[in-house]
């Protein structure tokens, strides 16, 4: 079992877990409270139970026993007949039941087989069980939730620090579109540095020293949306190569594609493209069926 989450239904805060990417839901806590005792055990007994648990581990689980399922399925319904989480595991060798001890033990159930039980506590808690898990569910798909926005507002905020950074204090100011001299005898990285950044690669370097001698250069520095276009460009000059174009058309050509596509790219927020499933789902939100997060590697 990996994470952890909780629910709330009719007061009763109940946990699910993961294991092998499946939801499995705590019947411990579905019938805490409850009058009585041993309803997960009554509820095990009954003949309609054992026909669905049976028959849910025949579709999902290509190891269990079947001869040892035929004997409960007989035996269910008897005033004799009793069955426990463990006992079914351990002789069906069933996967929709896990029984475990310990601080965060308890018997879970995989969601099919938890509701079931939902069904037999009572329609109504059933119901609402469903509906407080499907709004679990909805929060860790929503990828626009509160969390996330948080962390993308912090993020942009980095993003554009860092940025005003680069262009303020740590590219040289220099005047590479008048004087074309540099051209004779550049390298095609630096036509590319230049087209984008606006500087060579020496040129930075004897800028910035201290990065300089640590191995860094100039991509080194850039964002994701530059180097985006930098591929981009690389692409284009080796056409703009093979066709023969001069390296002054070519730097010409570069530098006017670098200035559109990074206009373009710095105009969009692809995040907001993400579907926002609703309007007032978040991980954490008050009122009644106050959903909550944990990590709980046991």
């Amino acid at each position: 079992m990996t994470k952890k989450s909780q629910i709330e239904v009719e007061n009763k805060l109940i946990s699910i877990v993961q294991q092998n990417e499946q939801d499995f839901i705590s019947l411990t806590d579905m019938v805490r409270g409850e009058e009585g005792s041993d309803h997960i055990r009554n509820w095990m007994r009954n003949r309609n139970t054992v026909e669905f648990l049976g028959l849910w581990e025949t579709l999902y689980n290509p190891n269990f026993k079947h001869v040892e399922f035929d004997t409960f399925r007989k035996q269910a319904g008897l005033n004799s007949f009793n069955l426990t989480p463990k006992k079914w595991i351990e002789a069906t060798n069933a996967i929709g039941l896990i029984s475990k001890s310990g601080r965060y033990g308890g018997t879970y159930a995989h969601k099919d087989l938890a509701f079931e039980l939902g069904s037999w506590i009572s329609p109504m808690f059933k119901l609402l069980l469903i509906k407080e898990y499907q709004r679990l569910k909805e929060i860790e798909n929503n990828q626009y939730n509160l969390e996330w926005n948080v962390k993308r507002i912090l993020t942009k905020t980095n993003y554009q620090i860092h940025t005003d950074a680069i262009k303020d204090c740590i590219l040289p100011k220099m005047n590479y579109d008048n004087d074309k001299k540099w051209l004779v005898y550049a390298e095609e990285a630096d036509i590319l540095n230049v087209a984008l950044f606006n500087c060579t690669a020496k040129d930075w370097r004897e800028a910035n020293p201290e990065h300089a001698g640590k191995g860094l250069n100039i991509r080194d520095f850039a964002s994701i949306n530059e180097l985006v276009v930098l591929a981009n460009l690389e692409s284009l000059n080796s056409i703009l190569i093979r066709n023969r174009i001069s390296k002054p058309e070519r730097f010409r050509q570069l530098k006017g594609i670098s200035m559109i596509q990074l206009k373009s790219l710095d105009n969009k927020d692809f995040i907001k493209t993400l579907k926002k499933v609703t309007n007032n789902v978040y991980i954490n939100y008050s009122g009644k069926g106050k959903l909550k997060e944990s990590n709980d590697n046991n």
